[in-house]
């Protein structure tokens, strides 16, 4: 019996005739990109679908699917396209577009209409030279520019499995751990969210900026304990709320930079949980703070002491991506060009292929902060590619090919470090997918 599968947003309609295939299934056999970043295993729930029409033709709920549900209070019409399989025509929406979106799932386990006390890393980002910015400059490109700077900065919190918890005027506010996760993952979430902010606004700078010949700089302050977080508010507008000292001294913290001349200072609490081995720290003050009776001890951060993988991969991956289709035709044309009879796998739109490859790329960099996941991700990644034709004497090819490309794609954007990173994570990642088309990993 064949039945049909209708992706309402895109227009697109695909044909089934298992009875066994999930509706993640389908979408990865017919190249379709669609977030799951535990392999589709029902750990996370990055695949849900809205069912749009033939809710009635797909399998009942599994275990996994109904205790999603039940903790995020869904409504019938949203499954899990990895437990949902078709017997019938359905027509539906995905729900998750992009791995940056992944982090606001966070906010449906925070508590309705009271706080809990969960342990937590609260980073503030200040913009300095803001009010020369403004003015000197319209309102429409102030909010422009603005936009720019949130989007930039916002990216470093959100790789690195933190929430942004708001935007006051040129200040935004990250938040790490609202759904738990050691006080050492936490703390160092928010360091790496932190440097990566650096290391986005010096891009913004030598980009978007230069025309107008203004070079903002940002200070940054973070600090660790335990807040208050729950959905709050008027019970026809609540929103999700971080309440305690540990964010208002965050936000002191960050006050001090300015008076201590550093651009990111993190408090004894945040140095006191992380492997003091592995970052660099400057300055050391003993500040008093607002609203304080005892001073402060502050550190001032410099970096890692040796390369951190994930913060090399995130600080290139704006660059890389930046125009997606040209990043995947340079890709594939020196796949070609080293390995001609590959050719023969790719008989889709390479449009569509090049779009699934970079979907894939960034959902791989985003995944490194919830490595629970990662591992299943890939095991997954690497079942679906036996099913594409790859074999294992192609990987050399592709990383060979990918390691050229980023190299090319990065021009003077890239350090020695990059490339040493995307070497290691490429022989990671290539491994983890060929020990799981071996049977060697189990995917669940």
């Amino acid at each position: 019996m064949t039945h049909t599968i209708t992706y309402a947003a895109i227009n697109r309609q695909v044909e089934s005739t298992s009875l066994t295939d999930t509706l993640l299934d389908i979408s990865i056999k017919n190249k379709i990109p669609h977030l799951h970043e535990c392999g589709g295993n029902g750990y996370c729930t990055t695949c849900r679908v809205r069912i749009l029409d033939g809710v009635q033709n797909l399998s009942p709920k599994t275990e996994f699917e109904k205790s999603s549900c039940h903790a995020r209070k869904w409504d019938p019409s949203i499954r899990l396209a990895c437990q949902a399989r078709p017997k019938g025509d359905v027509t539906v929406q995905r729900l998750i577009w992009s791995s940056g979106e992944v982090n606001n799932l966070q906010k449906e386990l925070v508590p309705m209409g009271r706080a809990e006390e969960r342990p937590i890393a609260i980073l503030f980002c200040d913009i300095r030279n803001f009010t020369n910015l403004s003015s000197h400059n319209l309102n429409f490109d102030i909010a422009y520019m603005l936009n720019k700077f949130y989007t930039a900065l916002g990216e470093p919190i959100l790789m690195n499995n933190g929430v942004i918890y708001q935007y006051v005027g040129d200040e935004i506010v990250g938040v790490f751990g609202t759904t738990g996760g050691t006080a050492k993952k936490n703390c160092e979430d928010a360091i790496r969210a932190a440097l990566g902010m650096q290391y986005a606004l010096d891009a913004l700078n030598r980009s978007d900026l230069k025309d107008i010949e203004i070079k903002l700089k940002s200070g940054i302050g973070i600090n660790f304990g335990n807040a208050f977080i729950g959905h709050l508010g008027h019970p026809t507008h609540k929103q999700f709320s971080v309440i305690g000292d540990p964010v208002n001294v965050a936000s002191r913290i960050q006050n001090e930079t300015k008076a201590t001349n550093t651009n990111i200072l993190i408090s004894d609490t945040v140095y006191e949980n992380v492997d003091k081995d592995s970052v660099v720290v400057g300055q050391n003050f003993l500040n008093k703070l607002a609203g304080k009776d005892d001073p402060l001890n502050l550190f001032e951060l410099i970096g890692f002491n040796d390369m951190d993988l994930q913060l090399e991969l995130q600080s290139s991956m704006n660059f890389m991506l930046a125009d997606e289709e040209g990043f995947a035709k340079t890709f594939y044309d020196k796949v070609f060009a080293i390995a001609p009879f590959v050719r023969a796998l790719f008989r889709n739109n390479m449009t569509d292929q090049g779009r699934l490859l970079t979907h894939m790329l960034g959902g791989i960099v985003y995944s490194l902060s919830r490595p629970e996941h990662l591992k299943r991700g890939l095991a997954k990644l690497g079942q679906s590619h036996v099913h594409y034709g790859v074999k294992e004497e192609y990987y050399p090819v592709v990383k060979q090919a990918m390691i050229a490309t980023i190299d090319e794609v990065l021009g003077q954007n890239k350090t020695p470090r990059t490339l040493e990173a995307w070497n290691t994570a490429l022989d990671f990642v290539i491994d983890t997918m060929k020990s799981s088309a071996k049977g060697d990993i189990n995917a669940e």
